[in-house]
């Protein structure tokens, strides 16, 4: 890789992807309209980089900055389940059409390979587990259908346009950077910021339910590993640890590691919430020769420290 463009690289994931990329000499773009991006999640390496505040799905900008590109790593989405239920157009939107905006813009420019991060939320509420990417896709929300149909489109593009594409479906990735402000926030850096401010976080269900939750620092790995394996064919692959925890679980883990005593409230289930989720990873293991290396536990802590340090309570 010479020169990389990160979609969403003002985000969470995005960014970390940013900094692996800057650490292995390569030029980087990125392309991010800061609708749930930051600033501050560049200011590692902001006078490093091409940045572009725009969308993905403006075909002009798009054209533009991946000229010359060997790889695309399309992070850039609309996130979160609850989000989509509540907008289901403007995750079709930013999504749908930007996917296709990317793939189409990198196929024009002669990208060598586009990385799409996708979604575990493909496979629905199957009570069959761990999840395997032989299973049919069933999802549950708007959300999990953009994410699944952006994986269709890059196996097409694949094999219309011979556009290398891989797909990696995420399973709840957590690690530092991640906004616990949103109202759609995910639960690990709800659960933990609630707690350093003596706030009592919600649990919506039971807290029965289970996740395979993933800390980035995997995910930024199984990013360059699908950047430079074999041609991967269009495929789509789970990254994540396999294994699973229960949020009630999850919780009492994040208080005892900051000496809380404060109960959390439970909440009516969301719609388009799945019960369970654990990931089958040998797929990804073949293909890209992924395997994580940080574990739950290990990540949880790290994840814990840094919000101690740059979360205001």
């Amino acid at each position: 890789m010479q020169k990389c463009v990160v979609t969403g690289g003002a985000g969470f994931i995005g960014s970390h992807i940013v900094d692996a990329l800057l650490a292995l000499g390569c030029e980087v773009a990125v392309l991010d309209n800061l609708s749930t991006g930051k600033l501050e999640n560049m200011a590692g390496f902001r006078d490093r980089i091409e940045f572009v505040e725009g969308s993905v799905t403006d075909h002009s900008t798009t054209r533009r900055l991946f000229a010359g590109a060997d790889t695309v790593f399309h992070q850039a989405a609309l996130a979160s389940v609850p989000r989509s239920v509540a907008d289901p157009i403007a995750s079709n939107h930013n999504n749908i059409d930007g996917t296709l905006n990317v793939l189409w813009s990198a196929h024009e420019a002669g990208v060598k390979r586009v990385v799409y991060a996708a979604s575990s939320s493909a496979y629905g509420d199957t009570a069959v587990m761990p999840k395997v990417e032989s299973m049919p896709a069933s999802p549950l929300s708007p959300y999990a259908i953009t994410k699944y149909v952006g994986e269709l489109y890059c196996d097409v593009f694949s094999r219309i346009y011979g556009l290398s594409t891989v797909g990696l479906r995420y399973f709840n990735v957590f690690g530092p950077r991640q906004d616990p402000e949103s109202q759609y926030a995910a639960v690990i850096p709800i659960f933990i910021t609630k707690l350093l401010k003596g706030e009592a976080p919600t649990i919506y269900g039971d807290g029965g339910q289970s996740r395979d939750f993933t800390f980035v620092a995997n995910v930024v790995e199984a990013n360059l590993r699908a950047a430079l394996a074999d041609d991967p064919g269009g495929r789509t692959v789970n990254i994540a640890c396999g294994g699973r925890i229960t949020l009630n679980e999850l919780y009492d883990i994040i208080r005892n590691e900051l000496d809380s005593t404060v109960e959390p409230i439970h909440a009516d289930p969301r719609p388009g919430d799945v019960r369970h989720s654990q990931a089958d990873i040998s797929a990804a293991a073949e293909l890209l020769g992924y395997a994580p290396q940080i574990d739950f536990r290990d990540g949880l802590a790290t994840t814990v420290a840094w919000y101690k340090r740059f979360v205001n309570v």
